[in-house]
């Protein structure tokens, strides 16, 4: 099985190999544009990035499986939430697709994505690290490591090759 990840991120990168762990599949990983803004602001901007990505990376990459993984944020009554989508497209069938977690941003932090900044530089600044959507992301930063981007993006491939699994049954 020949697997396409739609990004060069390392952290989505070995999320899709997570997922896929327990399968014989080799991995190919492309940049392909998610056709969305660069910091989502919604989950079906988030989704429709995610899927743009798993479409393109299975056309271009020619595999059996695409993955289009896509971080963004979701406003609510409780403030502005960071949401994380993902999608696996394979010939023939529609784009199957999965959400993962849900985590609040403090004010400071969703006060500047509102205003037009994207969260992994303002992440940066705000840890004081470099390259934090490349490595444990926002959501370890705000769940002290407990939970990385690695993790999150490993809990929604899960649950996308569970769904593709129980399909080809």
């Amino acid at each position: 099985m020949k697997v396409i990840i739609g990004s060069k991120n390392p952290a989505k990168i070995t999320a899709v190999k997570n997922g896929f762990q327990h399968h014989d599949a080799e991995f190919v990983s492309l940049d392909i544009p998610s056709g969305v803004n660069a910091q989502p602001f919604s989950d079906e901007e988030t989704i429709k990035g995610a899927i743009t990505r798993a479409v393109e990376a299975l056309e271009q990459g020619n595999g059996d499986i695409g993955i289009g993984l896509e971080g963004g944020v979701q406003e609510s009554s409780q403030g502005l939430l960071i949401c994380n989508w993902g999608a696996l497209a394979s010939k023939g069938c529609e784009p199957i697709i999965a959400g993962g977690a849900r985590l609040l941003l403090p004010d400071e932090v969703a006060a500047r994505l509102r205003a037009g900044e994207e969260l992994g530089p303002v992440m940066e600044e705000y840890a004081s690290m470099k390259n934090v959507r490349k490595h444990e992301g926002a959501v370890g930063i705000f769940t002290n490591g407990l939970v990385n981007r690695v993790d999150m993006f490993t809990h929604v491939m899960n649950l996308l090759v569970g769904q593709y699994i129980y399909q080809k049954k």
